[in-house]
């Protein structure tokens, strides 16, 4: 199976002692977002966990237990875009987070990395060409020691009007314009472009609408061949496979303004203050109420040949 850890919170970067806690006692506790007495137990063992997914702003306070992830395969999904603090509050100076990048890179190796530049926001301040700038240098940089750079446009969730009230969406031409030069940018240094969740007409402009998080993705990070289970499903536009999440919403401390899983900030200071890293629940501690089961884990990975 493949445990994800990133889809609600910032685990590398604010909870990496909890999460080395976990894997040496061996499983993680992890309430139901939507029936919060609802809790699941997964058994962290590498003869059943084939994969775990990181994403992360800020990997770096995850290095000093890379020795802990040795049994298990990764793949990772690092964020780096050129904003400040004045949208993203919390996140460290970008050329720290590409020197951790490429560090991590020499650790799990290239095809087990991914460049999220995203998401874009196109305003007065953040121009197509300041854009196409920023992204040349941060290509230049990543060049090796990653082959896949995963972008998206900004979506105007709930939560992105009530923390991000002067967003705006990026119109279409716009999106078209910026993703051909950003495909030719990444191709010199020998990136794909992958849109996450957008409009499948951007195909036209040279990026691969394949899905960021696929069965491709999961394999090479493996190493072998998978049998996943039916996707458990996702919004419309995503032809992400996402499962498993470890993560719980309303905990990441980076605050971005652009952020769908963060409600509020009084709310995530709340949640950070409850945290214990030798807890086996991310936020508190099981409480009488709660129903716990353990989930049905067996490894996807496919023993038999396939021709192609």
């Amino acid at each position: 199976m493949i445990i994800q850890t990133g889809n609600r919170t910032d685990i590398p970067a604010f909870y990496p002692e909890w999460f080395a806690n976990r894997l040496r006692e061996g499983y993680v506790l992890v309430r139901n977002p939507f029936n919060p007495v609802q809790v699941t137990k997964y058994r962290f063992d590498p003869s059943i966990v084939d994969l775990i997914v990181f994403c992360s702003k800020n990997p770096g306070p995850m290095l000093p237990y890379m020795d802990l992830l040795k049994p298990y395969k990764q793949y990772w999904f690092i964020t780096i875009t050129p904003y400040g603090r004045d949208i993203e509050p919390n996140v460290p100076e970008k050329e720290l987070v590409i020197d951790t990048f490429c560090s991590l890179s020499k650790i799990v190796g290239p095809e087990r990395m991914c460049w999220r530049y995203d998401p874009i926001l196109v305003d007065q301040e953040w121009t197509v060409s300041r854009h196409i700038d920023a992204f040349s240098s941060m290509c230049e940089k990543l060049e090796g020691r990653t082959y896949t750079c995963v972008i998206s446009f900004i979506d105007l969730y709930e939560k992105v009007w009530r923390n991000f009230p002067e967003a705006r969406t990026v119109p279409f031409d716009v999106q078209m314009h910026l993703t051909k030069a950003l495909v030719k940018i990444a191709a010199r240094h020998q990136m794909i472009i992958k849109p996450c969740g957008e409009d499948p007409r951007l195909a036209s402009a040279g990026a691969d609408l394949s899905g960021c998080m696929t069965l491709k993705t999961f394999e090479t990070a493996v190493g072998q061949n998978l049998t996943l289970p039916p996707n458990p499903g996702n919004r419309k536009e995503c032809s992400c496979y996402i499962t498993n999440d470890i993560g719980q919403y309303n905990t990441c401390g980076h605050l971005c303004r652009y952020c769908y899983a963060n409600a509020d900030i009084t709310t995530v200071k709340n949640n950070m203050l409850r945290h214990d890293p030798s807890s086996p629940l991310l936020v508190g501690r099981l409480r009488p109420e709660d129903k716990v089961h353990e989930a049905k884990q067996k490894s996807w990975i496919d023993p038999q040949l396939r021709l192609f």
